[in-house]
């Protein structure tokens, strides 16, 4: 088959047509996170309940994230292009069902976050949501279903509420299409 052969021709044509066509919709090569970004500082989340410690874990659960899914470096203070700080607001430990001796046998976890990402260079919020907390925090919530009859604890059920929470924060971080 030569180089001009009019069916190869047709055929590199559509191909070609076809690709162009797919350009415009909403596809993105590469991952999903702004090139302008290159250091994020995560300082430790602040802790508006009674449950202490879980700042820790959660700030801890989010600097984990960053690291393993996005281009972001993690650096201190005022050498970071853009800063991310936490507050949580709320943790809840909700009964399910009880066993009929009225004992827990399924609870809920929920963590209530507030989150800002702001950029340090130019004092612009990148993250931003019309909310009745604040207008520049996005409210996040984790939940986390625990059964203590078949050996799960509060410990394991923060644990997954902290590590679904920190995902969500990072999704956050992406650019919006």
């Amino acid at each position: 088959m030569s180089a001009c052969d009019p069916q190869r021709r047709a055929f590199l044509g559509t191909f070609v047509f076809c690709a162009s066509g797919l350009a415009g919709c909403g596809y993105m090569v590469g991952n999903t996170f702004g090139p302008e970004v290159r250091t994020v500082d995560v300082p430790i989340f602040q802790n508006d309940t009674f449950r202490r410690g879980i700042e820790y874990q959660l700030t801890e659960a989010v600097q984990k994230e960053i690291q393993t899914r996005t281009p972001f470096r993690l650096a201190k203070g005022p050498g970071a292009d853009t800063r991310l700080t936490g507050r949580i607001i709320d943790v809840r430990k909700n009964v399910l069902g009880e066993t009929q001796n009225d004992d827990p046998r399924e609870l809920q976890l929920s963590l209530y976050v507030a989150v800002t990402w702001e950029d340090l260079r130019t004092g612009q919020l990148l993250a931003t949501q019309e909310v009745p907390l604040q207008p520049q925090a996005i409210p996040l919530t984790g939940t986390a279903e625990f059964a203590p009859e078949v050996g799960q604890s509060l410990a394991t059920a923060t644990q997954d509420a902290t590590d679904r929470l920190a995902r969500q924060i990072v999704n956050m971080m992406e650019v919006p299409w």
